[in-house]
């Protein structure tokens, strides 16, 4: 009778402890669950900052462009006026907004970015020099970003910089490169159409 007592007991705490074993297992796997349901939370809220990141700059690249824009100048001094201060009015406005999205990288990482952006710096101290030489390194230096095969050529150094980059890192030195590009493109238009009505108005003095 007593060892069947001591059985019985012995298969309680067994049981007890069984117990205790699957509902631990089952409050870790709800934990897990919340989690990975956590994951997509966060990796959808840094996807939706830095599309606000982008939307940022492309309205402050558009403002930039209307303010140094040939149409500008085409303006009577009056109409200029307003229209220049509403332009500094919307950028002051865009720039208030602030959205970072920080990249966590390691040392090979932030070596890398930082030779990356010294490069492109490079280049850009460069353009009032020689626009022309310097948008062919810029073309050089984004062709090395690019998956599929360039049209133009390529600078190896480079690309095995960005290669050693983060890829968060990696896009936004894509993104900038594209963004210069447009800037000394619109900058090129803008000075053969002065050099265009110069030579008009030569011809009409004529």
């Amino acid at each position: 009778m007593a060892q069947a007592k001591i059985q019985a007991k012995m298969n309680e705490a067994f049981n007890a402890k069984f117990s205790r074993t699957l509902s631990m297992a089952d409050r870790s796997g709800q934990l897990l669950e919340s989690l990975d349901q956590l994951e997509m939370r966060v990796e959808a809220l840094r996807e939706a900052a830095s599309a606000l990141e982008l939307e940022r700059e492309s309205i402050m690249e558009v403002i930039q462009a209307i303010q140094t824009g040939q149409e500008m100048r085409n303006i009577c001094p009056g109409e200029r006026e307003e229209l220049e201060l509403t332009a500094d009015r919307l950028m002051g406005r865009t720039l208030a907004v602030e959205v970072s999205v920080s990249t966590v990288r390691n040392p090979q990482q932030e070596e890398a970015l930082n030779k990356a952006t010294s490069i492109i710096d490079e280049v850009v101290q460069k353009l009032l020099d020689n626009m022309e030489s310097g948008r062919q390194r810029l073309l050089a230096l984004h062709a090395a970003c690019l998956t599929e095969a360039p049209a133009v050529p390529i600078d190896q150094r480079f690309q095995a910089v960005v290669i050693g980059c983060a890829l968060d890192d990696q896009k936004k030195i894509k993104r900038r490169l594209e963004t210069l590009l447009r800037n000394v493109g619109n900058a090129e238009k803008n000075i053969k159409l002065m050099d265009h009505q110069k030579l008009e108005k030569a011809n009409g003095c004529q």
